[in-house]
């Protein structure tokens, strides 16, 4: 499978407000929120009694032997706000974010029940004695005199678009045979030896046969090598440029729109970026995984919170978009001083990561939760 340059398209646009209120035949001051009486299209969510009455929902999820560990001071109701993202909720009711596809109803009389929205009203009710959560939404209140309420914004996002875009905005990972493959920087037009924004270069391998098509010039960097067995599997590509083809041919004219530092002959031409979406449910992995860090995007030793990292696991070893996994510290091998030889010391947790692109050999990630400083060959495994 071929890499192109990751951009990703947020599925929230942090709007000044998240609701438009149409008042509908009415005047004075704005009118207040009542809870909506219950009637026989919009069911009520209590805690279920001890009766076997059968609830109004089916599931969509796969039971759990034991019951999912609420977060401490979870909340009965908790009202989507504009910037908040699934791993935010799910963290404010759940101890184990992952566990969100288990304890998550769908409400079948909501368009698009598995979308959140700012202003969405979620519930913890209980069924059967067992804690699940569901989407009350903002429609099941209503405004009196009376009024209709209309989503402005789109649903959340999993993860922070913001931070994801800005790592990545700064390279890209190339497969192993992807480099010797793509369109390449022949020469600059003119009397450049490099290329920034407003020059035109030349360019061989475009296979585009009409003009306006869209690339990112890279610089192939460092051989990444897979830890566990000393394979290639990549290089890291450091985003310099981006350029709109001109004129077809061989070579091509492609004009550099943008640039953060200048192009220069044997650079590579990425196609359009490739949308990423980001409304996914977290989830632990359903196949047993460990693998390790090999490189995180912007060149940095030590790992924080809400850094790209890449992984050298992919779908070839059945990772998928929106898997959560633990990071853990390798343990050092000491001298034992004392009674002698060498001891390994255990490892070390160290933070979280989910997944949100994968290919075949390799996966990025997000560190979502970082307890100590996560490093390049850091071990990641399923969550406990």
């Amino acid at each position: 499978m071929s890499l192109s340059k990751i951009s990703l398209q947020p599925s929230l646009r942090l709007t000044a407000a998240s609701l438009a209120l149409v008042i509908a035949g009415c005047g004075g001051n704005p009118p207040a929120y009542e809870p909506a009486p219950a009637s026989s299209t919009t069911p009520s969510y209590e805690p279920a009694p001890t009766s076997s009455e059968p609830t109004p929902y089916e599931p969509v999820l796969e039971r759990v032997n034991e019951p999912v560990p609420l977060a401490d001071g979870a909340p009965n109701e908790y009202v989507v706000q504009v910037g908040d993202t699934l791993w935010d909720i799910s963290s404010t009711f759940l101890k184990d974010p992952w566990f969100w596809p288990e304890i998550w109803y769908v409400n079948p009389e909501i368009e698009n029940p598995h979308l959140i929205y700012p202003g969405d009203v979620l519930a913890l009710v209980y069924i059967d004695g067992e804690p699940r959560i569901t989407n009350v939404r903002a429609s099941t209140y209503r405004m009196s005199p009376q009024a209709r309420v209309t989503p402005l914004t789109e649903a959340i996002t999993s993860i922070p678009y913001e931070d994801v875009a800005a790592f990545l905005s700064s390279g890209v990972v190339l497969e192993r045979n992807q480099a010797d493959s793509l369109p390449y920087l022949l020469a600059t037009r003119g009397d450049h030896m490099l290329a920034s924004a407003g020059n035109e270069i030349y360019v061989r391998g475009v296979n585009e046969s009409v003009p306006g098509a869209r690339y990112t010039i890279v610089q192939v960097g460092e051989p990444l090598v897979d830890p566990d067995d000393n394979r290639l599997i990549g290089y890291q590509g450091i985003t310099v440029a981006d350029g709109t083809l001109r004129r077809v041919g061989d070579p091509a004219t492609v004009a550099v729109t943008d640039s953060v530092q200048e192009a220069k002959p044997g650079d590579r031409l990425l196609p359009e970026a490739v949308d990423v979406p980001l409304n996914f449910f977290p989830r632990s992995p359903s196949s047993p995984i460990e693998g390790r860090i090999v490189s995180v995007v912007g060149g940095v030793t030590q790992i924080g919170q809400y850094q790209v990292v890449v992984l050298n696991r992919g779908t070839n070893n059945g990772l998928s978009v929106g898997d959560v996994l633990d990071v853990w510290q390798t343990g050092e091998t000491i001298d034992d001083r004392f009674g002698g030889g060498s001891v390994r010391l255990p490892d070390e947790q160290a933070g979280t990561i989910m997944v949100f692109k994968t290919y075949d050999r390799i996966s990025y990630g997000l560190v979502m939760e970082a307890t100590q400083a996560i490093h390049v060959h850091d071990t990641v495994r399923n969550p406990t």
